[in-house]
């Protein structure tokens, strides 16, 4: 309908928080959403950071919050303060999130934010 205000919400999944090694954020729940958003920021970085160096965060979905599947989409975060990247991702069913694999030697605060629209 023309002028009605679609419903949005933002959660933070992950609030800046130190991370190393394999990780998974909280699983969110978006089944009455349209579009979602993943937003990365990396506020810092500690350890051996080479040139180049980044993290892939993958997005993942699933039917009921317990087993997950890749969706297909992929971050790639710069291992660099203030790296900001974000994802579009649609057609998502119930249950989203993300994972990533820090790179060994190496920790990174993000801030991981998911927008989502109805």
């Amino acid at each position: 309908m023309a002028g009605m205000m679609r419903n949005t919400l933002t959660a933070v999944l992950v609030r800046g928080e130190w991370l190393q090694g394999a990780f998974e954020t909280e699983p969110y729940e978006a089944a009455w959403a349209a579009e979602a958003l993943f937003f990365v920021r990396v506020m810092g970085v500690r350890g051996a950071v080479s040139d180049g160096a980044a993290i892939d965060w993958k997005v993942q979905l699933s039917p009921d919050g317990i087993r997950w599947v890749d969706e297909g989409t992929v971050l790639h975060v710069d291992a660099q303060p203030e790296a900001l990247v974000f994802a579009r991702v649609g057609h998502f069913g119930g249950w989203l999130r993300l994972v990533c694999q820090v790179p060994e030697g190496l920790e990174v605060q993000p801030v991981v934010t998911l927008s989502l629209k109805a």
